[in-house]
């Protein structure tokens, strides 16, 4: 058959114009698979595009000039954390009632601030849940765009809650007649409220079963939404695929939203016995934020946090606290989740030493923020391990993390999907 000349020279052109596939390869004495808690020693990580392509012992005998070599020494390799519980838009130092005052264009600049000094602190996944204006959502996908340098988000739009309850403004007078946009009311109310939220581009549905500690007015352990409305809410949520987080500290909220089929309960201060019977029963996963609380009672008065909250946290933490050792001990599903905004982005990881200190094993800790968390994400397939074929999200700190958890408090090396984002070496 006839092969014009032209097109025989572009092909061969082409050929010369096309760089050569390149691979990065991240070598480390030692690397800790987190879901046997075995150390592995002399790793070679082989990343092709963004995702692991093999591990090896030893370096190919043939690397090409393209190809691109970090050594990380003596360091230790870990996937990348990742964090179930954040508000990125919002800032412990400033007061509430200034942030109410922020716009949302503002609130997504916070948050692409607060993404990247998160993602340099080790944590290359997380889920932020609930936020108004639809600003994270925004930031997640500038993120997925490569317009602005973050983790890989979950994001909710905003949190679903009833009149006047803890996803209400309460802090503003009766005569402007406000509420909060996530505020929905009855069975038909909260599905149409998930649908706007998915058209909107949320990829998880979080809504409020009881009070709060950080909203004024509401009684921390009082349930909110009916079993009738939390029925319907997580029904319309599952049929569209997306998953579930219900905020409660009350004991009936907790039971209620796990009776619901609820993915997460968050915070779980009031957790009964009874209760950790049924999260077990039903799958369903805990997320317990026991790190904050010391941030709040230290900081929150000269950041402005009124009385009424400090009380209830001061209700709040020794009680959370033994509910997590109660939920530990009797072997709940449990992820990792701070409340980043509580305190200071980026000093997520150190609730992992209070994890331990009040029950968990270091291995236990690390799973919490990676295996588990992506389980509840549905991501385990590619999320939350190094192992080939998964995403290219690796980390390094100094030591090992089974014998001091607080080496997490420090990193050293990130990696996302492949692209290095932070090497102090």
């Amino acid at each position: 058959m006839f092969k014009p000349a032209y097109s025989v020279i572009s092909c061969a052109l082409l050929a010369l114009c096309t760089p050569a596939m390149s691979a990065t390869y991240v070598k480390a004495q030692q690397m800790l698979d987190v879901k046997t808690g075995n150390i592995v020693k002399d790793v070679v990580v082989t990343v092709d595009n963004g995702v692991i392509t093999a591990l090896d012992k030893q370096l190919p005998t043939s690397i090409s000039a393209q190809d691109v070599v970090i050594d990380l020494g003596s360091k230790t390799l870990l996937p990348g954390l990742m964090d179930m519980h954040v508000h990125l838009t919002s800032d412990p130092t400033v007061p509430r009632s200034e942030r109410f005052t922020h716009s949302a264009p503002r609130k997504a600049i916070k948050a692409a601030y607060f993404a990247h000094k998160t993602l340099l602190a080790g944590f290359t996944t997380l889920r932020n849940v609930g936020a108004t204006g639809y600003s994270v959502i925004a930031l997640r996908d500038g993120i997925n765009a490569g317009d602005v340098p973050g983790p890989r988000i979950w994001a909710a739009g905003p949190s679903l809650g009833v009149t006047g309850g803890h996803c209400d403004n309460n802090r503003v007078p009766p005569e402007l007649n406000y509420r909060a946009e996530g505020v929905a009311d009855g069975p038909w109310a909260v599905r149409a409220k998930v649908r706007e939220n998915i058209k909107y581009g949320a990829n998880v549905i979080k809504f409020c079963a009881t009070g709060g500690v950080f909203s004024k007015g509401t009684k921390v352990g009082i349930q909110q939404y009916s079993q009738e409305e939390m029925n319907a809410l997580v029904e319309e949520a599952h049929m569209r695929g997306l998953t579930v987080a219900a905020h409660a500290h009350g004991t009936s909220g907790i039971k209620a939203a796990i009776l619901a089929g609820v993915d997460s309960v968050e915070h779980v201060s009031f957790i009964d016995d009874e209760g950790i019977k049924m999260a077990k029963k039903y799958g369903t996963w805990l997320s317990m934020d026991i790190y904050n609380t010391e941030y709040t009672l230290t900081f929150g008065e000269q950041n402005g946090v009124a009385q009424e909250n400090l009380d209830k946290e001061r209700q709040v933490s020794k009680r959370q606290r033994d509910s997590f050792s109660r939920a530990v001990k009797a072997g709940a599903n449990m992820v990792f989740g701070t409340d980043a905004a509580i305190y200071p982005h980026g000093d997520n990881a150190k609730q992992f030493s209070r994890m331990v200190e009040f029950g968990m094993t270091p291995l236990q800790a690390l799973q919490s923020a990676t295996i588990n968390s992506a389980k509840l994400l549905r991501v385990e397939d590619s999320l939350g391990q190094i192992k080939q074929g998964f995403a290219a999200d690796l980390i390094a700190v100094e030591g090992n993390p089974l014998e001091d958890i607080t080496v997490l408090e420090s990193v050293d090396f990130v990696m996302k999907e492949g692209q290095v984002y932070k090497n102090t070496l």
